[in-house]
């Protein structure tokens, strides 16, 4: 077996040499396909995926603000709830629920469709855990709506869903949502005029947290998302450890 090459110890995301191709874990992943797509298409094709990711102009803003700041701990283990649809953002999904458990959130991921497994936006299948019917006998800290345009709009149409972030909101619980399912929240009524610009690219943080309600731009922002989710049942310290495990820039305070 051939011995790999040499590599003199640097800090960038990703390292070329020759045809081989690596980088420092989960939280370099976006750099590292970008890096595998410039190799095999070009420069101006990377860019324009790179675009169509948010990448370059997510990175040009402020990671977080907050508004109307409260706290969300709790004096149990955190339970959220991740609706799914056919049409989903695949990576929206598997990053927020894979970085919640790395936090130890009892993260539970139902099914708005007949099937539990679902059809996301690029073509990857993913089997949920429960159908919404059974997951809203429960109730939950937090109720994460993951983006893509087709999906946005078939978890619009669950009406159990639709009950749920009703319920969330009346009772004070935390709700949110990533990208396009802004828009849901928005049509519910559910959504105030701070966490409407987390939707715009133009003038928005990465992460716009209003309260008891938590909104992200979507695609490159979606571990910024998920991590100040974790910073805001945990604290920053868990925040960040969870952050080195996925060799993720973090800030140390």
């Amino acid at each position: 077996m051939d011995k790999l090459p040499t590599f003199w110890a640097v800090k960038s995301s990703t390292q070329v040499s020759g045809g081989l191709t690596t980088s420092r874990g989960p939280g370099t992943a976006f750099e590292f396909a970008l890096s595998l797509v410039e190799q095999l298409f070009g420069e101006s094709v990377s860019k324009e995926v790179g675009e169509l990711l948010l990448v370059h102009t997510a990175y040009n803003n402020p990671r977080k603000e907050e508004f109307n700041k409260v706290e969300w701990f709790v004096d149990h283990v955190p339970r959220v709830l991740v609706p799914v649809s056919n049409g989903c953002e695949e990576m929206e999904v598997v990053t927020i629920v894979d970085i919640l458990r790395r936090a130890k959130v009892d993260v539970i991921v139902a099914s708005v469709e007949k099937s539990m497994q679902i059809l996301a936006s690029g073509g990857t299948k993913i089997i949920a855990d429960t159908a919404i019917d059974t997951a809203a006998d429960s109730v939950y800290d937090l109720i994460i709506l993951p983006g893509g345009i087709r999906g946005a709009d078939r978890l619009h149409r669950s009406k159990v869903l639709k009950r749920l972030l009703k319920e969330q909101e009346s009772s004070g619980r935390v709700y949110g949502a990533i990208c396009s399912s802004s828009a849901i929240l928005q049509k519910q009524g559910l959504l105030k005029k701070q966490e409407k610009r987390a939707n715009d690219a133009a003038e928005s943080a990465r992460v716009v947290i209003d309260g008891k309600v938590i909104t992200s731009m979507g695609l490159s922002t979606v571990t910024d998302f998920a991590l100040a989710i974790v910073s805001k049942f945990f604290g920053h310290a868990r925040a960040r450890s969870v952050a080195e495990g996925l060799v993720f820039e973090y800030p140390r305070s």
